[in-house]
């Protein structure tokens, strides 16, 4: 009887692999929901692992799983896999049950993000608890791996599964936040990171006083990973507990910590092991003790190495997507909700009966500073530094407007007639702008240095730049992103001859009654321990409000003023050639210029759209110069600059270029001309115009036909031509009104050309495909018609209309003549 019971998983397994091909989700989600229900953990065992990369994909990308990231709220299929995959449904009943038994499985470290699987090739651990579970490989095997309990098991293949699948169904529009992946990520947050009560217990009574969290973790394996040391979350809970009836759900807060470990590390650890190792060296956390108490670093730490510095020396070229940052920001604005919504401490009737927090309140106190700070302000540098210059980088810029405005997620009531002005920031969160100084001044350094790149006149970028210069010019924000500046950049002796004072008792020197110093300077070592934390005990700081700073801040404030008022001449002048150009098409008398140019920004940047940019541009003026005190003297300066380059503008400048080996070489700051629409080249097609593609509005046999016979003439007699157009009387200019002949130097005024194209010389010739064009054919008609009705035949009319046109080339050479005289 042993061997079919041995042999009843292998079985099941099979089957379960045959039905997924050939069944459908709903029928399928309904035996898999029976086989869970009716088998017991050793028998489902086997099939967890198959389970769970069927539905969220295997860890190389190659099985996509249910695609739950392409699977839409308008799918039939989205119900049944919410259902399935829901907090309290059959999926997570499953990995209860096999929690209870603790079973364990294996991942390989080949499958971890880069940094952390380089650092444990070179044999560096890292502090985060979930990869203390390292298993070392037997006998035979090359490989290491991690090994982890069902959840653990589970939630990593979910959080893996926003990096691995990057098919995207093609011919399809998807939209993140109706996802069944970023709904579900919603709702794990809000399930395991209550903002109301504990933790929800295990919903299946028959197995909930059957799962035991995970063995608890020794003291020494600290957070370092994550922040300030300490022992874990998990070990004070469960010890501060007298007993497991007394508060059962501080035996679930391991699943609160262990989903937002798999999350963070996931989503947000990616940059170089050089960067990793940076960040758990003993100079740095050496560098953050002897800060927090208040003694010099350049003194008692080792000194640095060569090039041990910002981070920006460590990054990896690793191209988050744009729906990765988008579930980022959702986890964020979780956490502050979840943050905020810790209950303040009842005061205490005496300092001995202290009340104890719940294991959960805890939990909320530290979640943002210990788990998510260091790793997002690397991952939104990243981001910062090497996403492409176009509007999909709203997604980084709002995830990061999201993290520095805590204040938006808190349960009070905004005033409604506060609503249509900046509000003022409450005193209260000075304590958190300080201790994320970086999170507010490096990024948005960084801000500036791509928003000065990029086109301000385009509305997306335009309204990007609106954003950060209201957020920032927020009433009492700028003071207090000062004040961390001003603790952070505290002299190193003042802080130590401050820490010594603390230690002293009113018999010598001290006194109770003066609690402003002691707070002060731990609010110091608090900045100065984010920082150095963050960028290395050698960084280099540069104030958001110092010169150099303020400098990069004047050259944005002049750029959008150069793109305001580009904005208003271009939805000027389209709005006056829409209705000139409606107008003149009833008559078939529109433009027919073969070398239409571009003449800057968008295209369809007209109407309602020009005027919201320009409103944009005008209120982030604005608010920059609000938010860095520029008085009105520089503003109207550099408004008085706007209006003499505008009437540049107009004279056809060419823009700043200097002179290459092969022609024209655009200088930096002719890009920023070209970019912001300040000047531009008359783009004209430099071929032979004869050649140029066939237009809409010509007829293709008539261009060949006509061609064709103005090349068997210009063959011809090309001589004569060329003898009659370089005569230097009357007749020789009617040559040469007549026939097509340009010359190198109008040609250099044109696009940026080669030198070859230059030395190219096209002489006079005939052209006759003017009259492969319809307007011209319409207009010859309505001659002979006009001819018809005076009683002129075809060959009068004819005569006629050369003898006008051989006139009309008489009179305009006489007056270009006399022009050139005058």
């Amino acid at each position: 009887m042993a061997t079919p019971q041995l042999q009843q998983p292998n079985f099941l397994l099979a089957n379960l692999k045959t039905d997924w091909t050939i069944k459908p989700l709903l029928q399928r989600c309904q035996e898999l929901v029976k086989v869970i229900d009716d088998n017991p953990a050793k028998d489902l065992h086997l099939i967890f692992p198959w389970l769970v990369e069927s539905i969220f994909g295997s860890l190389d990308g190659v099985i996509g799983g249910w695609s739950l990231r392409f699977l839409q709220a308008r799918n039939n299929e989205y119900n049944i896999a919410m259902e399935f995959l829901d907090p309290s449904g059959p999926m997570m009943k499953l990995v209860y049950k096999l929690q209870a038994e603790e079973y364990k499985y294996d991942i390989p470290i080949t499958c971890l993000p880069g940094p952390l699987k380089a650092s444990i090739q070179e044999g560096t651990i890292p502090d985060c608890p979930l990869f203390q579970k390292l298993q070392l490989p037997l006998s035979g095997q090359m490989s290491l791996s991690l090994s982890f309990n069902p959840f653990e098991y589970y939630m990593f293949y979910f959080a893996m599964s926003l990096i691995t699948q990057r098919n995207h169904p093609s011919g399809l529009h998807i939209s993140t936040s109706d996802s069944a992946y970023f709904t579900l990520v919603d709702i794990y947050l809000k399930y395991f990171l209550p903002t109301e009560g504990n933790v929800p217990l295990s919903p299946f009574s028959d197995i909930r006083a059957t799962v035991p969290p995970p063995a608890a973790r020794s003291p020494s394996v600290p957070f370092a990973g994550y922040g300030i040391p300490s022992t874990t979350l998990l070990k004070r809970h469960i010890s501060h507990q007298p007993s497991a009836s007394a508060d059962p759900a501080a035996l679930e807060i391991w699943r609160t910590e262990t989903l937002l470990q798999m999350f963070v590390e996931v989503w947000l650890h990616h940059y170089s092991l050089e960067m990793y190792q940076k960040l758990q060296s003993p100079q740095v956390k050496l560098a953050v003790l002897q800060y927090r108490l208040g003694i010099s670093s350049m003194h008692c730490s080792p000194p640095a190495p060569p090039g041990y510095g910002t981070l920006s020396t460590y990054q990896e070229p690793f191209s988050p997507t744009e729906e990765h940052v988008l579930v980022v920001r959702l986890l964020v604005k979780h956490l502050h909700t979840f943050s905020n919504s810790l209950k303040p401490e009842p005061a205490a009737p005496s300092p001995s009966a202290q009340p104890q927090a719940s294991p959960l309140e805890e939990f909320k106190r530290v979640v943002i500073s210990r788990f998510v700070q260091q790793k997002l302000y690397i991952f939104l540098q990243h981001c910062f530094g090497h996403w492409p210059l176009d509007a999909s980088f709203r997604a980084v810029l709002e995830t990061w407007l999201s993290y520095i405005q805590p204040w938006r997620y808190t349960a009070e009531k905004s005033n409604p007639s506060l609503d249509g002005q900046n509000k003022n920031v409450p005193e209260k969160w000075a304590a958190f702008v300080q201790e994320n100084l970086l999170m507010y001044t490096k990024l948005f350094q960084g801000f500036v240095n791509r928003a000065v790149r990029t086109d301000l006149v385009n509305s997306k970028n335009a309204l990007m730049v609106f954003r950060v210069a209201k957020v920032f010019a927020q009433p009492n924000l700028s003071e207090m992103i000062q004040k961390g500046e001003q603790l952070f950049l505290e002299p190193e002796h003042v802080l130590h001859h401050r820490q010594q004072r603390l230690f002293l008792s009113p018999a010598h020197g001290g006194s109770f009654l003066s609690p402003r110093q002691p707070a002060e300077a731990d609010v110091v070592f608090k900045v100065k321990s984010h920082v150095y934390s963050l960028e290395g005990q050698d960084c280099q700081y540069k104030q958001m409000f110092g010169t150099e700073q303020r400098n990069a801040v004047i050259q944005l404030v002049q750029l959008v003023a150069q793109a305001q008022q580009t904005t208003k001449r271009m939805s000027d002048c389209s709005g006056e050639a829409a209705a000139k150009q409606s107008y003149l098409s009833w008559f078939g008398l529109g433009s027919s210029d073969l070398n239409t140019t571009y003449t800057g920004g968008e295209l369809d940047e007209t109407g309602e759209s020009g005027k919201k940019t320009h409103e944009h541009l005008e209120r982030a003026l604005d608010y920059l110069c609000q938010i860095f005190r520029l008085n009105a003297g520089q503003v109207c300066q550099l408004m008085g600059t706007m209006a003499t380059t505008k009437n540049d503008v107009g004279s056809n400048q060419l823009p700043d270029c200097i002179q290459g080996q092969n022609g024209l070489i655009l200088t930096d700051l002719g890009r920023m001309q070209i970019i912001n629409g300040l000047r531009r080249f008359e783009i004209e097609y430099q071929g032979d115009p004869e050649l140029q593609p066939i237009r809409s509005y010509e007829n293709a046999f008539l261009v060949r036909l006509l061609f064709w016979i103005a090349s068997l003439v210009n063959r011809r007699f090309g001589g004569h031509m060329d003898a009659l157009c370089v005569r230097r009387d009357f007749l020789g200019r009617l040559g040469q009104y007549y026939f097509m002949h340009d010359t190198p130097s109008e040609r250099c005024r044109k696009s940026p050309a080669t030198r070859r194209s230059l030395e190219r010389h096209l002489g006079p010739r005939l052209s006759l495909r003017l009259f492969a064009s319809y307007r011209t054919i319409l207009a010859i008609l309505l001659l002979y018609l006009l001819g018809a009705l005076f009683s002129f035949g075809p060959l009068s009319s004819t005569s006629l209309i050369l003898v006008a046109a051989f006139i009309h080339g008489l009179f305009m050479t006489a007056l270009a003549e006399k022009q050139k005289k005058q």
